[in-house]
């Protein structure tokens, strides 16, 4: 690639501090280039900033060794760059050197000091209309030099887009499909950036992937620089992906004059679509003036800062070809942490953790370490939101797991070690979930944690229990990639999932709505607010509905949208007999008071976002007749329910009794779920201490082989970890309250024949 985009480190248009030092192992120049630092890295290699004799600074790209020794990779590099210096645009980074040859092939391109429209849109706002003309007709001549050199640039997004004083230049164009090219040739690969890709990248379709698909992305451009969000929202990349394909754009906020031109470059059929060099002429022919003062005065200033500090930049002492051997290696970061609270030394047989302190010197004479002592206290953890927007589900799940904790802890006194439950609060911020994980990974005595509350902290705080090993159980995130891995990656070997993913939520809703006979034409609602929760419930609502031969009315509108007495009235005059939410509670409410101010009595659905008690409190007598679906159940009602077994409901009215006990109060929602996972964990626990000195290794297989029967029902996990069984539940919403219904059906209640 030309320059590095967000996706692959620094922006070659950041501001200095952001130039990483070379390494030891780092050449200082090459082929003419004297390196002045690091721009980015990757699997693929690094990306350098260089500097000439003559003073011209230039992004120079060394690929791995590895990677020039696959197969044909030389000559597919050799080939796009060869193509690439056939690109003659002044608004196109220009090659200016390269060796395809070289045992790790590199090349150079222009620098560009400036910020790319990514960042300048996220530090100051959407650009002008006249700024955005101008951005869009220099993009479009840089893309028809693109195609008439016979290239598809295929990753057209804000972060390949620099601006400089005297216009915008697009980089990476084509180069990146030289590095990645094996993985492209795959038929079901997709090629590009979600959110910035076509219909046709979506969905995988090699043969129809053409210049069109560089006029659908500099559509998405165009009205990401007017509006400073994509035009197909934002999140789980495969919700990008269905929505790139399935949904229409939302282009609140483009100027008026834009507007058909961007509809026209976001048509799904890429004939339909105008040539690139149809709309630099198209723009050029409407923005009047000149380009010299085409941004906004706070860019200007940014990049005039930047480009000062570049030229300031001091040149580096060559760099030796490896490190110092007999240097002491620096402590790493969670060395230090380890060594702060008593390393953990993993075993050699068997893998088991014991409990080394590192302040003394154990060794005996003979120079051999002791045996390591077996550790008398472990801890599960709990990561969740205590304090945020979650707190209510959060402490809810500290309260059930502390509960079991301590009546492990009561029936096994005299046992070979005691339990802890450490808490870590991620506040519901995924700024610093991952920082709140590594507080109980980074715990040798953690063996597994609960949690997270909610799916955004989930998936910032995943990598740390992927790094340790440590097995993460959930009862409230339904985020689907948790446990469903793409077929490229590596399986899920980190999370049980003890509730239904999304997609089978938002499946066994709509197999709810189906026991209600009257249901023929449900209106369901995709609000993007929770971008992630939302698309996977609306796609597993659609099938749902489609396995019940039941063809909905769908509408999709933006997460900011407030005028929900207009966006019902419509789905109404569309016919409607049934509305469906997926979306959150505040997105709930707005419909609910929309629906009883327009006098809709029909049934009414939502899922897990909105089952709370602040659905009933800010709703009022709007939630009234509302049934919500939820991956708990009522213990109060379980424990009265006849239809369960006698040992069945002993298991849960112990637990209201406990409960009750300890707290005196009536177990909250999701307090049983958190106390049977716990209690899966320590039931582990008891039975392997017996057989010797517990261990992480193994961990998380030998708990999804578990098959426990708790206070709330049955737990038993897939090979991927998820939950099987239905798992979901249904409440309606009477006199203010929930009233339990009964678990959600596990098939549709398809409607009989005429």
């Amino acid at each position: 690639m030309a320059q590095p985009g967000p996706q692959s480190g620094p922006q070659p248009g950041s501001q200095p501090g952001a130039l990483q030092p070379l390494l030891p192992a780092d050449p200082s120049t090459i082929a003419g280039y004297r390196l002045l630092g690091r721009l980015g890295a990757g699997g693929m290699g690094v990306v350098y900033l260089g500097r000439t004799d003559s003073g011209e600074l230039a992004a120079v790209k060394v690929t791995h060794a590895d990677q020039a020794d696959q197969a044909d990779f030389r000559a597919r590099f050799r080939r796009e760059v060869e193509a690439a210096r056939r690109v003659v645009s002044p608004w196109a980074v220009p090659v200016t050197g390269a060796d395809p040859d070289a045992p790790e092939p590199w090349m150079a391109t222009a620098f560009v000091p400036g910020p790319s429209l990514g960042e300048a849109v996220r530090a100051h706002g959407p650009l002008p209309e006249r700024s955005v003309r101008i951005l869009g007709s220099a993009v479009a001549r840089a893309l028809a030099a693109v195609h008439a050199a016979g290239i598809v640039h295929r990753d057209v997004k804000p972060g390949n887009i620099l601006l400089a004083v005297d216009g915008p230049r697009l980089i990476d164009f084509g180069i990146a499909r030289a590095a990645d090219e094996t993985a492209l040739t795959s038929a079901d690969m997709v090629v590009g950036t979600p959110g910035f890709l076509a219909p046709e990248q979506a969905e995988a379709r090699a043969a129809d992937i053409g210049p069109a698909a560089d006029v659908f992305a500099l559509g998405c451009l165009l009205a990401f620089a007017t509006t400073g969000r994509p035009p197909f929202g934002s999140g789980a990349l495969d919700a990008l992906l269905y929505r790139t394909v399935h949904d229409e754009p939302d282009l609140a906020g483009v100027p008026e004059p834009l507007l058909d031109l961007v509809r026209q470059c976001l048509a799904k059929e890429p004939a339909v679509r105008p040539t690139a060099r149809s709309i630099a002429e198209r723009l050029t022919e409407d923005t009047p003036g000149a380009p010299a003062d085409w941004l906004p005065a706070p860019v200007v200033a940014t990049i005039a800062a930047r480009s000062a500090a570049m030229l300031a930049l001091p040149d580096i002492d060559a760099t030796a070809p490896g490190i110092d051997p007999a240097a002491p290696p620096k402590p790493s970061r969670r060395g230090f942490l380890l060594l702060g609270a008593g390393a953990a030394v993993l075993a050699a047989g068997g893998g088991a953790y014991a409990l080394v302190d590192s302040r003394r010197d154990d060794t005996k004479g003979d120079g051999k370490a002791p045996a390591p002592k077996r550790r008398n206290t472990w801890a599960v953890g709990l990561l969740a939101d205590l304090s945020g927007p979650a707190k209510e589900i959060g402490r809810a799940q500290e309260r059930g797991a502390r509960l079991a904790v301590e009546r492990f802890n009561a029936a096994h006194k005299g046992k070979p070690f005691t339990l802890e439950l450490k808490v870590s609060d991620d506040r519901g911020d995924s700024a610093g979930a991952l920082a709140a994980a590594r507080r109980l990974t980074s715990d040798p005595s953690v063996v597994a944690v609960l949690g997270p509350t909610s799916d955004d902290t989930g998936i910032a705080a995943l990598p740390a229990f992927e790094e340790a090993d440590v097995p993460l159980l959930t009862v409230s995130a339904g985020y689907n990639l948790f446990t469903m891995r793409g077929a490229a990656g590596p399986p899920n070997t980190t999370v049980l999932r003890a509730i239904p993913n999304h997609l089978l939520a938002g499946t066994y809703l709509a197999w709810s709505a189906t026991l209600l006979p009257q249901i023929r034409r449900p209106g369901v609602l995709e609000e993007r607010t929770d971008d992630q929760y939302s698309w996977q419930y609306t796609r597993g609502v659609r099938f749902g509905f489609q396995q019940a031969g039941i063809k909905p009315h769908f509408r999709v509108v933006p997460g900011r949208a407030t005028d929900y007495r207009r966006i019902i009235g419509e789905m109404l005059d569309a016919g409607i007999d049934a509305y469906v939410h997926c979306g959150v509670r505040s997105t709930a409410v707005l419909a609910a008071r929309a629906m009883q101010q327009l006098g809709f009595t029909g049934p009414r659905f939502a899922g897990q976002h909105v089952f709370g008690s602040e659905f009933l409190k800010e709703a009022g007598s709007a939630a009234e007749g509302w049934f919500v679906c939820a991956p708990v159940t009522d213990p109060v009602q379980r424990a009265a329910d006849t239809q369960q077994k006698p040992e069945h409901r002993k298991l849960t009215q112990d637990f209201l009794d406990a409960h009750r006990k300890r707290y005196g109060t009536t177990p909250a929602f999701y307090t049983g779920e958190s106390f049977d996972v716990v209690n899966l964990v320590t039931s582990w626990l008891s039975t392997s201490a017996a057989r010797g000195p517990l261990t992480r290794k193994g961990l998380w297989e030998a708990l999804r082989k578990q098959k426990y029967t708790g206070a709330m029902g049955g737990y038993e996990f897939g090979e991927r970890g998820e939950l099987t069984g239905v798992g979901t539940f249904l409440f309606g919403v009477q006199k203010g309250a929930y009233k339990y219904l009964g678990a959600a059906p596990p098939q549709p209640n398809k409607p009989k024949k005429a």
